[in-house]
């Protein structure tokens, strides 16, 4: 008798059924992506701390000591510590419910334009870049920016170079603050956003770049900076920013970012991009 046929008996003499094994497979499912989604997040360490802390006083208040107080506290406390979690970890959770919630289908029929609005977006920056004039560019995705938008001055433009080269430029009143696309038009410009709370950044980074940083964190929002002081170009995806683009590399970035593909290469002997470096 082979393992599996010996394994199969098995089950009906313990009284495992299907069902129990259906049932023990959702739930490992349901832990597995809820710890993959805060894997490397500082969301993750918080609940693991609080969890440990919540364990380690009802293993003290039970087994080491009679402390009844205590027991009582965490017996009466913890049917309501479920609203705790939803204050602490809001911006993950709203996260969560916007990726389920996604729309494939509008993200396709906005889809056409989108390679419009991120050649326009690298030829700005790369011209920015030259000229060392600092500049952020939050481009929409699936989640609304509406909060953001309403924070600015609003434009309801199309996306052109002329319009972005304007809007940044220093001596116009609309440049300090950034620029936020949805679809293919500028929603917004002078647009105030979070700044990032992460203590592990380089303090290169100015205010600029921990906006984008920070937008990115709260959303799932692209952000592309043009550094002011070395006119380096950044762009900024789930609160991770790569740094050292130029304009190919840019476009291609943004076009893997939207899903789009990127147009092939003219030239066999264009070696591939190699991934621009991080901060350190």
């Amino acid at each position: 008798m082979s393992g599996l046929e010996r394994f199969l008996g098995f089950l009906p003499a313990t009284g495992f059924s299907w069902i129990d094994a259906l049932d023990v497979l959702l739930v490992a499912f349901i832990f597995y992506e809820v710890l993959r989604f805060l894997r490397g997040t500082h969301a993750l360490q918080m609940a693991l701390g609080a969890l440990l802390v919540v364990l380690l006083l009802n293993w003290t208040s039970k087994w080491l000591v009679d402390l009844r107080a205590l027991s009582w506290l965490l017996q009466n406390v913890l049917p309501y510590a479920v609203f705790g979690l939803i204050v602490v970890f809001q911006s993950e959770i709203r996260k969560a419910l916007a990726q389920i919630g996604k729309t494939p289908l509008l993200g396709a029929f906005s889809s056409n334009k989108m390679a419009e609005v991120v050649d326009e977006v690298v030829l700005a920056a790369t011209t920015l870049s030259s000229q060392q004039t600092g500049a952020i560019v939050v481009l929409e995705r699936e989640m609304g920016l509406r909060t953001y938008v309403e924070t600015g001055i609003g434009l309801d433009a199309i996306v052109t170079y002329d319009l972005l080269i304007s809007i940044f430029n220093p001596n116009t009143p609309l440049h300090d603050g950034a620029v936020v696309i949805q679809g293919s038009r500028v929603a917004a410009a002078a647009c105030f956003l979070p700044l990032t709370v992460n203590p592990e950044l380089s303090r290169t980074l100015g205010s600029r770049h921990r906006a984008a940083i920070g937008i990115t964190e709260d959303t799932d929002a692209a952000a592309v900076v043009v550094s002011e002081e070395t006119g380096i170009i950044s762009l900024v995806v789930g609160g991770q920013i790569r740094r050292g683009y130029d304009g190919r590399t840019l476009k291609q970035a943004l076009l893997e970012a939207f899903e789009q593909e990127p147009e092939a290469e003219t030239g066999a002997d264009t070696p591939p991009a190699a991934p621009p470096p991080r901060p350190r």
